[in-house]
């Protein structure tokens, strides 16, 4: 177990070095730059812009240098912990996103709660009742988790929930505990907000996770293992949880590595229709205006997720599974 996390950690550093490379190309593709894009909002609000002005804006951003030098300039940064200059917003991209982070990470861990804590148990029920009324449901259930767009079920449960309560709850916290300090009536505000975004948010995972599960555990109870433990009087809750349950959860489990950074990414119209400050609307700003160092450094958090999450994945994959771990 100590060599694969060994390897893994290791791996991932040529990994995050070769994406941030692809990412930060890709950004700069499309004709033009941040000055242009800053022109032109300029020139929209009727400012009136010319050629020097434009090459002095080149000058101050550092645009007029070749993009090698501009990604070798923001990587040194990255290795020291400076992710760079926002061109949009005037800042340090590490202030923007030491803001942010705790929202988005609050709201990726509730959906993955969330996808975790109801889809495997629904995918478990639906398995076991095979072409019953319960499975039917929870079916239809999942097509239209999938099908729904986020923003339509997020105005959805945000009327609902106003209905019920006569009450909106938009952001993460309420109005008095939103500047003040840490405390425990804080963390407790935190939560009642916590679980509408997680739940939106988490909706198409879950989807996805209950057919999965159930697709899975289907085919392990149809296997003659099962069969024959049956033919032997194993309780039947034992047999469920002692290999098929076991084995079925192996696609679940490897599916972290690519849920945690699509997550984040999935949080952009939630949040816009919630008022969460994410990173998820930043980013989306970014790349339209070509904020080259604040879109790239966003895009390496999600890429770090993604391996830390196949990490994980591979982690629990052993632990759960003996014949994975005895291949190590």
């Amino acid at each position: 177990m100590l060599r694969l996390i060994g390897y893994r950690l290791l791996l991932m550093i040529p990994t995050l070095l070769v994406i941030s490379v692809i990412s930060f190309t890709i950004i700069q593709l499309p004709p033009g730059d941040f000055a242009e894009s800053m022109v032109s909002n300029m020139m929209a609000m009727g400012d009136l812009v010319d050629k020097t002005q434009v090459e002095q804006i080149r000058q101050r951003y550092g645009l007029d240098m070749p993009m090698w030098q501009r990604y070798f300039k923001w990587m040194g940064g990255v290795l020291t912990g400076d992710l760079g200059q926002s061109l949009e917003w005037g800042r340090s991209v590490s202030s923007l996103v030491k803001e942010r982070l705790p929202a988005t990470l609050s709201v990726t861990l509730a959906a993955l709660v969330f996808v975790w804590a109801v889809g495997i148990p629904i995918g478990m029920y639906s398995a076991t009742h095979k072409n019953s009324a319960g499975d039917y449901i929870v079916t239809f259930a999942g097509y239209i988790g999938i099908c729904v767009p986020s923003f339509l079920l997020a105005i959805t449960v945000m009327y609902l929930f106003f209905k019920a309560t006569g009450e909106t709850r938009f952001g993460l916290f309420s109005r008095e505990y939103a500047l003040a300090p840490w405390s425990f009536a804080k963390v407790i505000d935190l939560l009642k907000h916590l679980w509408i975004p997680g739940l939106i948010a988490g909706l198409a995972g879950t989807a996805g996770i209950i057919r999965v599960m159930r697709a899975n555990l289907l085919d392990e109870l149809g296997k003659p293992y099962v069969t024959v433990a049956r033919a032997k009087g194993l309780r039947e809750s034992r047999l469920l949880y002692k290999y098929p349950f076991r084995i079925a959860c192996n696609p679940v489990i490897s599916t972290i590595g690519w849920i945690l950074p699509r997550l984040v990414g999935g949080q952009l119209l939630v949040s816009i229709v919630l008022g969460i400050p994410t990173l998820a609307p930043i980013m989306l700003n970014a790349l339209l205006n070509q904020d080259m160092y604040l879109a790239a450094s966003i895009i390496m958090i999600q890429s770090m997720l993604a391996v830390v999450g196949t990490l994980i994945s591979d982690i629990l994959l052993a632990w759960v599974d003996p014949r994975i771990r005895e291949s190590i």
